[in-house]
């Protein structure tokens, strides 16, 4: 694990417990903490200066969402990011985007797609960062422009319940580089649809947009998986 696991100082106010999940369950996200890699109470205890209560408690609550599997005789682990789930996920999430971007369509307004294109702006900006955290975050704040644009509840809580299980898979995606330059051009292009109310444009263009991450992702966890072999 990393020696820059850290609690944020921001959640102060939140129970103990839950800073210590939030600090963990990030690590897993964003990668800092790799498939895998085990959860030592003793250990992460002291590099948190917290007893093991909390550490166990947020272990138990990282098992239930999945980013973390108990091995017997072995303890607590990080969840392998399997192809599976990587698919269960996207299959989900390519329906939920094209329904969304469908209704975007239909109900953006001049200020939400100007909004868009600034976001379309920034995330190219980030990705010449090479700082892969920006890039992500840029990624999830453009197509939450779209997905709040729908003024579905429904929708947009179901998305957002996603979202923290596609964070995962997103920093694998964008860890690819060579990516980054398809990932701007085909958030131009969503963009450009929805400033037409092409629906038919629009879904092609983020089915595209799942397709390729989806590919991108299978491809970079093949990678890692021949480079842990060797």
């Amino acid at each position: 694990m990393s020696d820059n696991l850290q609690m944020n100082m921001d959640e102060e106010y939140l129970p103990l417990r839950d800073v210590v999940f939030n600090t963990l369950r990030q690590a897993i996200l964003t990668g800092e903490m790799k498939p895998g890699e085990r959860l030592m109470e003793i250990h992460l205890a002291n590099k948190l200066g917290v007893s093991r209560t909390p550490i166990r408690e947020a272990i138990r609550k990282l098992e239930l969402e999945g980013l973390v599997i108990m091995i017997p005789r072995r303890g607590a682990e990080v969840a392998q990011i399997t192809w599976k789930n990587l698919k269960d996920v996207l299959e989900v999430r390519r329906a939920l985007d094209v329904l969304a971007i469908e209704l975007a369509c239909e109900r953006m307004e001049r200020e939400e797609l100007d909004r868009l294109y600034q976001a379309c702006e920034y995330f190219k900006k980030a990705t010449e960062s090479q700082d892969a955290r920006v890039i992500a975050e840029a990624d999830v704040d453009l197509h939450d422009i779209i997905v709040k644009a729908t003024r579905n509840n429904r929708l947009i809580q179901l998305v957002n319940n996603l979202s923290e299980q596609m964070y995962r898979y997103r920093f694998e995606y964008i860890k690819d580089k060579t990516q980054h330059s398809r990932l701007v051009r085909e958030h131009y292009e969503m963009h450009e649809a929805i400033c037409a109310k092409d629906k038919e444009k629009a879904a092609i263009a983020v089915r595209k947009h799942i397709d390729n991450q989806e590919e991108a992702i299978i491809k970079q966890l093949q990678l890692e998986k021949d480079s842990y072999k060797n």
